[in-house]
């Protein structure tokens, strides 16, 4: 494999580990992916992929295990938004694969192992000559607001309990964005949306997803019920109370995720850190 990966000491090489840390350092700029030569490369890497050429520079993805020869090894959610632009987008597309590989291991339609291709892009079925790409499945997330002052805020059950975020939901088969995103909020909510708006989307490779970001507005009065099911909390909050940097509630997304995006482009503003350190 190392052959594959040319043995060249200038390719930059960035081990993801079986829970999808990587080794990361404090550069002048701030913390910063660690990369390796291809040749430095203890043992030859179990998966591993081509993640493209930048100024005149080849990256690639291989499997490891934590060393020493780190600072630290770190998650996509514990440095995601604080490494540099390419750092970022190498980091996601680097555990997006490597998140794929480990449910592509055995062929959907026989369970043969299979085998990697196409620089690390395709696995492959030696039996029935099934190729398996990487898939990214389509989910929605969305601000509700009441066209004025205020927004709603839901809390799943895994969470702890002073963590709120927007709302989310895959999109089903068979419907559009915008129609899973007024079904979602009916869903969880039990609210009647309208003036459903694109904002922008993100890719969440935790596992596979690439999050659609949208704002929607409660169609007239309506009263919130929560489900109790994907989620056990939910409540307007206003503005002024989201900029509170003296309230100990809602604790906010991390900033490196789409939902603190939505939230804080609705603020105007982002708000104090306390909201969501």
């Amino acid at each position: 494999m190392h052959a594959t990966l040319g043995r060249d000491p200038d390719t930059h090489v960035l081990l993801v580990t079986e829970d999808y840390l990587v080794p990361v350092h404090e550069a002048e700029g701030g913390p910063a992916l660690q990369f390796r030569g291809a040749d430095a490369l203890d043992s030859e890497p179990a998966g591993w992929a081509y993640l493209g050429t930048y100024g005149g520079t080849n990256y690639a993805m291989a499997r490891g295990a934590r060393d020493m020869r780190a600072d630290q090894w770190l998650g996509l959610r514990d440095i995601g938004a604080e490494v540099g632009d390419l750092d970022a987008g190498l980091l996601v597309q680097a555990v997006g694969l490597a998140q794929w590989h480990d449910r592509s291991a055995h062929c959907p339609q026989c369970g043969t192992m299979t085998e990697l291709r196409d620089s690390g892009w395709v696995r492959h079925c030696p039996v029935d000559r099934t190729d398996i790409f990487p898939r990214t499945d389509p989910a929605m997330i969305v601000l509700v607001h009441d066209g004025a002052d205020r927004c709603v805020l839901g809390r799943q059950s895994v969470w702890p309990t002073d963590r709120f975020s927007v709302l989310a939901g895959f999109v089903e088969p068979g419907e559009s964005a915008e129609q899973a995103v007024a079904r979602e909020v009916f869903e969880e909510v039990r609210l009647m949306v309208t003036d459903i708006r694109y904002v922008t989307s993100q890719p969440w490779p935790l596992p596979q997803s690439l999050m659609l970001g949208f704002t929607a507005r409660v169609d007239g009065d309506q009263t919130l019920v929560v489900d109790q099911d994907e989620i056990v909390e939910a409540a307007w909050f206003s503005r002024a109370e989201l900029m509170d940097a003296g309230r100990t509630r809602p604790r906010l997304p991390s900033p490196v995720s789409i939902a603190f995006q939505l939230i804080t482009d609705w603020l105007g503003e982002k708000p104090a850190a306390p909201a969501w350190t």
